[in-house]
């Protein structure tokens, strides 16, 4: 029997094709024209139209396109398909692939619907992806996960932990996991973007909790808006469970894009190198004049890395939580590094319980991803006082030092100026070479002098005649013997250099340390081991 005529162009299974059209176009209406023009009224993209913002035009491949819910007439024949509330699939930025999804907001709310396996979310498809291929994971969040009416649609409620993070949890050792909340998330959906190397929201269209208003007031009897309960007030500044802020969804895509270019694919690789556009040997004179003669004035930290590493390279992660610390992903002669810095601007540099938990989260992301750390220290201990102490300052405090003396990649320790104490162990890794190098305006001690004479010579003092006078002639006496030259005599600290020499010696030690990891890297990616 001969074949059938192609028809239109289409083969022997011109009806299949049609139905594939028709089901297609189902799925890019969304949740329909209204519901689409009420996601834009309210200042926000469709999860389509963020999924081609962020990654190179034109490749995206979207996986599960068919996946969503269908009306079929008494024949059994199609009238409706509503389309699964998770849209994803794999896409590439800067070239690079990667694995993204997102909850779309136009389907009910993007809450979970009765699939046989998830697209996206906790348990997700895009996750097993990520993990199997060891590619970046993109998270843009903009739902609040499962709703009491699912209970009706199965007859039953789940136990908490069938859908679990096991997945999300894993990820977080394997590949960069990064998360945008681009507008209301609660549950699950707020969970992931917790479990995320790299979060941002948006200003004004954003916010995150674990339960909304009506459940809060429910429980609490408290009313109170999405604004006040997670917008980026509380979750970026002060509860730090985001850790970047943007003013438009543009710029928290620019962020992202940002972010990954500092990230290799996975933990079995290295970060990309660029080109060294800046000359790696640059002396900046300005660097002199940046450190004030008085010693308790601040200055201005930020400029001192600007002036340090490649010019415009430096991204700062969390910069409106635990502001005493300074965490920035920069390059240095095109090499990638991470900078820990401390703020003379804010408490005189002293770290506090919030710097303490930004300042950990930083050194994990950096030994996870194989990114050198330089520390650039000014800290003249924890923060001291009542508030300090009910705040556990001390504990997270400790728990900076233990991190620091765990850390896997090569670490270099620049002493600007203050460097006391236990603070001062948080910037230094004991377990490893511990390079200490200095500025000639370092001083260091287990307390500064002024607080220490104040405490060691307290009966002396108290029986002077003039005890300010005293006190003021023991701290000159003593304070002779905290030169950073005398300490250099006893090979203490490594070198003290011209802080003109800051940026050709950091890059020198950079470039030593890319050939370090590679050598440690080696033989983990040829045995398939993760770090």
């Amino acid at each position: 029997m001969p074949d059938r005529k192609l028809e239109d162009g289409k083969g022997l299974w011109a009806d299949q094709i049609d139905e594939l059209a028709r089901r297609r176009a189902f799925t890019a209406e969304m949740g329909g024209p209204e519901n689409v023009a009420r996601q834009h009224r309210a200042g926000r993209l469709t999860v389509r139209e963020r999924i081609e913002s962020v990654t190179d035009k034109g490749s995206f491949r979207e996986i599960g396109t068919l996946a969503g819910t269908g009306e079929y007439d008494d024949d059994l024949k199609l009238k409706k398909l509503t389309p699964a509330t998770y849209v994803a699939g794999t896409a590439r930025i800067e070239g690079r692939p990667v694995a993204i999804g997102g909850e779309d907001f136009t389907v009910r709310g993007g809450t979970s619907f009765g699939a046989q396996r998830r697209k996206g979310g906790q348990g997700g498809y895009i996750e097993d992806l990520a993990h199997h291929y060891k590619m970046p994971l993109i998270n843009l969040i903009d739902g609040a996960g499962g709703s009491v009416t699912s209970a009706k649609r199965r007859g039953f409620v789940v136990f908490p932990g069938v859908d679990g993070f096991e997945r999300s949890v894993g990820l977080l050792g394997e590949v960069p996991v990064i998360s945008a909340v681009l507008g209301t998330a609660a549950g699950g959906p707020a969970g992931r973007a917790i479990l995320s190397h790299f979060s941002v929201m948006v200003e004004g269209t954003s916010q995150i909790f674990a339960a909304g208003p009506p459940v809060v007031k429910r429980s609490l009897g408290q009313t109170i808006s999405k604004e006040e309960l997670g917008g980026p007030q509380v979750a970026v500044k002060k509860a730090g469970s985001i850790h970047n802020v943007a003013e438009t969804e543009d710029e928290a895509f620019a962020q992202i894009r940002r972010f990954l270019a500092f990230m290799p694919q996975n933990v079995w690789e290295l970060p990309p190198v660029l080109p060294a556009e800046d000359p790696v040997n640059r002396r900046e004179e300005a660097l002199l004049g940046i450190v004030p003669e008085r010693r308790t004035r601040p200055y201005d930290m930020k400029k001192l890395i600007s002036l340090v590493v490649d010019r415009d390279s430096a991204f700062e992660i969390r910069p409106a939580y635990g502001r005493a610390v300074i965490t920035m992903l920069a390059r240095l002669g095109g090499r990638p590094v991470g900078i820990v810095a401390n703020n003379p601007m804010i408490y005189g540099g002293a770290m506090d319980a919030d710097a303490a938990r930004k300042q950990i989260h930083f050194m994990e992301l950096c030994d996870t991803f194989h990114i050198p750390l330089v520390f650039l220290v000014d800290v003249p201990g924890f923060m001291v006082g009542l508030k300090a102490e009910q705040e556990g300052t001390l504990r997270e405090g400790m728990r900076v030092v233990y991190t620091a003396g765990q850390l896997k990649v090569p670490t270099l320790t620049m002493v600007i100026r203050k460097c006391y104490g236990m603070a001062g162990m948080a910037t230094c890794n004991k377990n490893d070479i511990d390079l200490k190098l200095a500025w000639p305006s370092g001083e260091w001690g287990s307390l500064p002098v002024e607080g220490g004479v104040a405490a060691a010579f307290r009966r002396e003092i108290a029986a002077a005649d003039d005890p300010k006078a005293r006190e003021k002639e023991l701290e000159d006496e003593l304070r002779a013997y905290t030169s950073p030259f005398r300490t250099a005599e006893a090979l203490g600290v490594e070198e003290v250099i011209d802080p003109r020499e800051t940026r050709p010696l950091l890059c020198d030690y950079i470039a030593l340390a890319e050939q370090r990891l590679k050598i440690g890297l080696g033989p983990r990616a040829r045995a398939g081991v993760a770090p």
